[in-house]
C-alpha cells in the first residue's frame, strides 16, 4: 500500500510490527478502533524473528526469584496451546543431571515442581542413567547420574507475527511495512495530535492525525520516547542460534544442557525438520539499525557445548546449515551481567504516546492489554478490551477434499494462516502440495504468501512468510529458479528486479545467516576463469619481454 493512500485520521497508531505492536494491533482491531500499524523495516524483521522459538514460563526465571513472571508466562504458555494448535505446539525437553552439576538435581526438581503447579498439572519426570539414556543416545555418559523429562512449547514466530497482524487486517485494520515514524508531533499544551511518517523506499513522506500513539518498536524504543529515568536505558543484548540439519543432531525433543564455562542454559530444540541450538546473550555494542550476525566467539562458545555434551556425534562446522542473531530489548542500569538482566517489560506514559518495551513473546497479550489500558485515556473508543476471547479463530474442520494431506500437515497450515488455508489449497497446483526437500514448508506456501503477505523484497518471502532461508544451506539457493517460476505472477518483478533481488539477498544469507569464518568453496567456474586470466597476464608479459628483447 502506498502511503498517500492512507486515510488521514485514525484513533491509534502502532509503531513497529514485532510480537509486540503485532498483538496490540489484533486487540485493538478487535476493540472496532481505526487502527493503523506502521513498521520501518519488515513485518517480525527485528528479534521476532531471531527468538528460540520457544512459548515457556522461563525455568531460569524461578531460580531467580520472579515468581510472578513466572507464573503469568506459564498461564499464556497453556492458554495458547489451547487457543492456537497449528501456531503453538507442546515440546518435550530432556535435561541431563550430572555429578557435582550446579544447579543440581535438588533445586531442579524443585523448580519443576513449582512449574508444574502453575500449570495445575504434573508434567516432569526424573529418570536414572540407564533411562535417560534410551532417551538421549547420543549424551555424554561420564558422570551421568540420570536427567528430566518435562514440557514447554514451540512456535514459529515470525508466523505468529504475521497471523496477529492479517488477522487484524482482515477485521478492518492497517498495516505498513518499510514505513518509519520519523516524528510524534504534538500541540501547545504537549499532547499527541499526529505522527509525520516516510516510506522508507520511496521516502514519500505523509502527516496523520491522532489523539494516540503506541511506540513498540522494542530495542529501538528509546529513540521515539527516552527513558523518564536517567538511571535506566534500553541495553540491546545479541542472542545468536547456530541451524542443523536433524541427521547431525538426532534429538526428538528438545534438550536443555548446562554450558561449562558459564552454568548459563543453553538449548536444543528440533524445528521445521532441522534443529536450533542456542542462545548466546552478550551486550550488542553495533549499530541496532543493521541486521545482526553471530560472531566467531558466539559459534565457538556453541560449539563447545555440543563438544562437551555429544562427544560421539563428532559435530563440526560443516554440518551447519545457517545461523542467526537477534537482538533482545532489556532495559537497565548497565551494572549486571546480561544473563541476570530482568525480562520484564516496562510501560512509559507522555500525553499520548505509550511506549512499552522488555517483556518476552510468551506473554504478548498480557503486555497488549496492559499498553492498551494505559493508552485508554487518549482513545476515542470506550469499548473495554475483552481478555476472554480466544487469540485466533477455532480452526475449522479438515475439509472433505483434504487434497491428500495429513491431518499434521492440516494443523500446520491452519495454525500458520487461520481460515485461508482453504484458499490457500484452492489456488495450489497438485504437484505444489509437496514439502520442500529439508523443511516442513510446501511450495504452494511461496505463491500464496507472496501474493497476500506484502512481501517487498526477496528476504521478506523467504526469511519470514516461510523459513526456508534459514532451513537449507545457502538460504536456498539452489531453489531459487523453482522459487521464481512460482512466485512471479503475484510479486510481479521484471527480469532486472529479479537479478537485484536474487543478489540482495544472497549476499545478506552469506553477511548475517552464515557461519562468519567459514571458508567459501569457489565454484569451478570461478576458478577457470581465475586461471584463464593468469595465463593471459602471463602471455602479456612474455609477449613483452620477447618484444622487447628484439628489440635492443
Amino acid at each position: 500500500m502506498n502511503i498517500q493512500d492512507l486515510q488521514e485520521q485514525w484513533d491509534l497508531i502502532v509503531v513497529g510490527g514485532g510480537i509486540t505492536g503485532a498483538g496490540i494491533f489484533r486487540e485493538a482491531a478487535r476493540m472496532g478502533m481505526k487502527v493503523l500499524l506502521v513498521e520501518r523495516m519488515d513485518y517480525a524483521w527485528g528479534t521476532s524473528s531471531r527468538s528460540s522459538k520457544l512459548v515457556h514460563g522461563g525455568l531460569r526465571y524461578l531460580k531467580e526469584g520472579r515468581l510472578l513472571l513466572t507464573k503469568a508466562s506459564v498461564e499464556e504458555r497453556e492458554r495458547l496451546l489451547k487457543e492456537a494448535p497449528g501456531m503453538i505446539e507442546l515440546l518435550g525437553f530432556l535435561m541431563p543431571i550430572y555429578k557435582d552439576q550446579s544447579p543440581g538435581k535438588t533445586t531442579i526438581s524443585a523448580g519443576l515442581t513449582l512449574y508444574d503447579m502453575m500449570a495445575f498439572e504434573k508434567q516432569h519426570k526424573f529418570h536414572d542413567a540407564p533411562e535417560f539414556s534410551m532417551l538421549l543416545p547420543h549424551v555424554k555418559q561420564e558422570d551421568l547420574i540420570g536427567g528430566f523429562h518435562f514440557f514447554d512449547a514451540q512456535v514459529d514466530d515470525a508466523r505468529l507475527v504475521l497471523r496477529l497482524i492479517f488477522d487484524a487486517v482482515e477485521a478492518g485494520a492497517t498495516a505498513v511495512n518499510y514505513t518509519s515514524v520519523t516524528e510524534i508531533q504534538r500541540n501547545a499544551e504537549g499532547d499527541v495530535i499526529g505522527v509525520i511518517i516516510e516510506d522508507t523506499e520511496s521516502h514519500q513522506t505523509r502527516t496523520l492525525s491522532t489523539g494516540a500513539v503506541i511506540n513498540a518498536t522494542g530495542a529501538w524504543a528509546e529513540a521515539l520516547h527516552p527513558s523518564p529515568d536517567p538511571k535506566h536505558h534500553l541495553r540491546p543484548l545479541r542472542g545468536s542460534h547456530l541451524i542443523f540439519p536433524h541427521w547431525a543432531l538426532p534429538v526428538a525433543q528438545a534438550v536443555s544442557i548446562i554450558h561449562p564455562d558459564d552454568n548459563r542454559p543453553v538449548f536444543l530444540i528440533p524445528w521445521e525438520g532441522a534443529v536450533l541450538f542456542g542462545t548466546t546473550d552478550l551486550d550488542h555494542d553495533q549499530d541496532i539499525s543493521l541486521e545482526p550476525a553471530i560472531t566467531e566467539e558466539e559459534v565457538s562458545y556453541l560449539m563447545k557445548a555440543l563438544e562437551t555434551f555429544f562427544p560421539s556425534l563428532d559435530i563440526t562446522l560443516d554440518h551447519c546449515i545457517s545461523a542467526f542473531a537477534g537482538i533482545r530489548p532489556v532495559l537497565s542500569e548497565g551494572i549486571l551481567p546480561p544473563s541476570e538482566e530482568s525480562r520484564d517489560h516496562v510501560v512509559w506514559i507522555d500525553k499520548g504516546l505509550v511506549t512499552i518495551t522488555g517483556g518476552k513473546l510468551t506473554t504478548f497479550r498480557r503486555m497488549a492489554f496492559e499498553t492498551l489500558d494505559a493508552a485508554e485515556p487518549f482513545l476515542p473508543s470506550d469499548k473495554p478490551v475483552d481478555r476472554h476471547i480466544p487469540v485466533f479463530t477455532p480452526a475449522p474442520d479438515i475439509p472433505d477434499d483434504d487434497y491428500g494431506l495429513s491431518r499434521q500437515t492440516w494443523r500446520r497450515l491452519y495454525g500458520r494462516y487461520g481460515e485461508a488455508a482453504r484458499d490457500l489449497m484452492k489456488a495450489a497446483a497438485p504437484e505444489d502440495l509437496v514439502t520442500i526437500p529439508g523443511t516442513h514448508t510446501l511450495w504452494a506456501e511461496l505463491p500464496f504468501v507472496a501474493k497476500r503477505e506484502q512481501v517487498k523484497h526477496l528476504d521478506d518471502l523467504l526469511l519470514r512468510r516461510v523459513r526456508i532461508g534459514m532451513l537449507i544451506r545457502e538460504g536456498g539457493k539452489a531453489h531459487l529458479k523453482r522459487i521464481r517460476q512460482l512466485c512471479e505472477p503475484s510479486l510481479l518483478w521484471d527480469k532486472e528486479r529479479w537479478t537485484i533481488e536474487i543478489e540482495k539477498y544472497l549476499g545478506l544469507v552469506k553477511r548475517n545467516y552464515a557461519i562468519p569464518f567459514e571458508e567459501e568453496e569457489i565454484p569451478v567456474e570461478e576458478k577457470v576463469s581465475f586461471v584463464r586470466i593468469v595465463w593471459m597476464k602471463v602471455k602479456q608479459i612474455i609477449q613483452t619481454t620477447v618484444s622487447k628483447k628484439r628489440e635492443s
